[in-house]
């Protein structure tokens, strides 16, 4: 009799948790979302038009934060969407416009050595992913604390630990900036051939 009766106590557990074979609606959405990144981020590194590779580097960098906001991680979605989408893209594209890129096809772009670029990619890939797994093999969850992508925890991190790099990043950026716009003064300048054309 306990051994029948086993299987009818063991149904409603295996209800309230659903295996691997049963995803829920957000996991399918994460799924679908991230083949759309993951195509957005392969035509970013193969097309050979500028600013389309800067536009499909910003449906990418959305795809992301569009998976953060999946993950309950509100914070860094909005992280994710106002500093790389709103403000790399941005700074991409206003470099590109200062430096006079070409807009149309660019077979500059290309210098034809896509297998040595791909093994490369792949060999850093797979550094990366050894790397992470390696470092968080034995690291655990706090389920009971606040979530891990809460205001609260992401700022205690990010403000005890990443300080100096975040402030690095910014100079960087700032830098980047200043470069370019530095390259479009030079290209005007009187004496440049840009300079002389348009006297």
């Amino acid at each position: 009799m306990a051994l029948a009766a086993a299987p009818l106590t063991a149904t409603p557990l295996a209800a309230a948790h659903p295996g691997f074979l049963s995803p829920t609606g957000v996991e399918i959405a994460f799924l679908l979302v991230g083949l759309v990144t993951f195509g957005a981020a392969v035509i970013t590194v193969t097309t050979k038009q500028l600013v389309h590779a800067a536009l499909w580097l910003v449906v990418a960098l959305g795809g992301l934060a569009v998976e953060y906001l999946l993950l309950t991680a509100e914070f860094i979605a909005w992280v994710q969407v106002l500093i790389y989408v709103g403000s790399v893209v941005v700074l991409l594209l206003f470099g590109l416009m200062l430096t006079k890129a070409p807009i149309g096809r660019s077979p500059d772009a290309d210098s034809e050595n896509r297998w040595i670029a791909l093994a490369v990619a792949l060999t850093a890939a797979v550094a990366l992913v050894w790397v992470v797994v390696d470092a968080f093999r034995t690291t655990w969850i706090e389920l009971d604390g606040p979530a891990q992508g809460s205001t609260e925890v992401s700022g205690q991190f990010l403000f005890r630990h990443w300080v100096l790099p975040f402030e690095a990043l910014s100079v960087l950026l700032l830098a980047a900036l200043i470069g370019a716009i530095v390259l479009s003064r030079k290209s005007d300048a009187p004496g440049s051939p840009r300079g002389k054309e348009q006297r």
